[in-house]
C-alpha cells in the first residue's frame, strides 16, 4: 500500500506530514510527501493535511485518478475533514486498512457558455453590488429537467451537493443531507418571497437557468469565480460522471462528527 500525504503549506509546517509518512513506514506501508501545489505521485491512498479548501483542491486531483483519501484538520471547523490533528495513529490505520469503509460524493458538472467546471460543494450565483449602485435583488428563472421550477427574485441561489449542503447552502436556509444522498439542493440566497425554500432535487436531473432584462448574476464555483451569467448565456448544471472517493472511518458517523463540529 503506497499512501500520498499532500498538505497546505500556508496551514502545516513540514514536521507534521514527515511524521505521517514516517509513522506509515513503521507500520509497513510506502508512503510519500508533496505539497498541495506538487506533481501528484502515483499513489493507492491519500491523506490530506488542511482544511476544507485544501481538501476541495486535492478531492479533484484525487478524482482524475481514482484515489481514494480523507483529510486531517488543520484548519477551522473542518466539514470535510474526517480526523483532527491529535488523531494520527487513527489517521494511519485507516491509511492502511484493508477493507475501510468509503463514502462515494458527487460532483456537479457546471457549463456556463461552452465553459465546463467541475464542483464539489456548490455552484453559487450572486447578484453584484459594486460602489454607488442602488442595492437590489435579481430574478433567476430555473427548469428543472425542462420544466419550470420557478423564477427567484433574490441575491443569488446556490446549488449544492450533498457534500456542500454543509457550507455555503447551509449557511443561506439550506437543508443538510447525507453525504451519500442521491439528490442536490436548490437554495435561494435571501429570496424576496418567504415562500422561496430549498428545493431538493434528485441529481439525475438537469438543471437550467436564465435571467430577464439587465440582470447580471456573477458565477463561482467551489468559491472560485467562473464569469458572468446574464440574458442571452447558457447555463446547465448536472451531475458529473466523475466521483469523489472519501475513506471513512463509519459511514454511519456523519451527523455525531457534523454536530460536534457545529457545536
Amino acid at each position: 500500500m503506497k499512501v500520498g500525504i499532500t498538505y497546505s503549506d500556508l496551514q502545516v509546517d513540514g514536521a507534521a506530514p514527515t511524521a505521517y509518512r514516517d509513522a506509515i513506514l513503521r507500520a509497513g506501508g510506502e508512503a510519500v510527501v508533496f505539497c498541495m501545489d506538487e506533481p501528484f505521485p502515483d499513489v493507492d491512498r491519500l491523506i490530506v493535511l488542511g482544511g476544507d479548501g485544501a481538501v476541495l483542491h486535492a478531492a479533484m486531483r484525487a478524482s482524475e485518478r481514482g484515489i481514494p483519501l480523507f483529510a486531517v484538520n488543520y484548519g477551522h471547523i473542518g466539514f470535510l475533514t474526517e480526523f483532527e490533528r491529535d488523531e494520527p495513529d487513527r489517521a494511519v490505520a485507516l491509511a492502511l486498512s484493508e477493507k475501510p469503509d468509503c463514502i462515494v460524493r458527487s460532483l456537479l458538472e457546471v457549463d456556463l457558455g461552452g465553459n465546463k467546471t467541475l464542483c464539489l460543494n456548490e455552484l453559487s450565483l450572486l447578484h453584484p453590488v459594486s460602489g454607488g449602485e442602488d442595492i437590489r435583488t435579481g430574478k433567476l428563472c430555473v427548469k428543472i429537467d425542462g420544466s419550470s421550477a420557478g423564477d427567484f427574485t433574490a441575491d443569488g441561489v446556490i446549488v449544492a451537493t450533498p457534500t456542500g449542503s454543509t457550507a455555503y447552502s447551509l449557511s443561506a436556509g439550506g437543508s443538510i443531507v447525507t453525504p451519500d444522498c442521491p439528490a442536490f439542493l436548490l437554495t435561494p440566497v435571501n429570496a424576496f418571497s418567504l415562500k422561496s425554500r430549498p428545493i431538493v432535487y434528485p441529481d439525475s436531473s438537469e438543471l437550467s437557468f436564465s435571467t430577464t432584462g439587465g440582470d447580471t448574476f456573477l458565477a463561482y464555483g467551489d468559491g472560485h469565480f467562473l464569469g458572468t451569467f446574464s440574458m442571452g448565456k447558457t447555463l446547465t448544471v448536472k451531475k458529473s460522471q466523475r466521483k469523489v472517493i472519501f475513506l471513512t472511518q463509519s459511514r454511519h458517523e456523519f451527523f455525531r462528527r457534523l454536530t460536534r463540529k457545529i457545536n
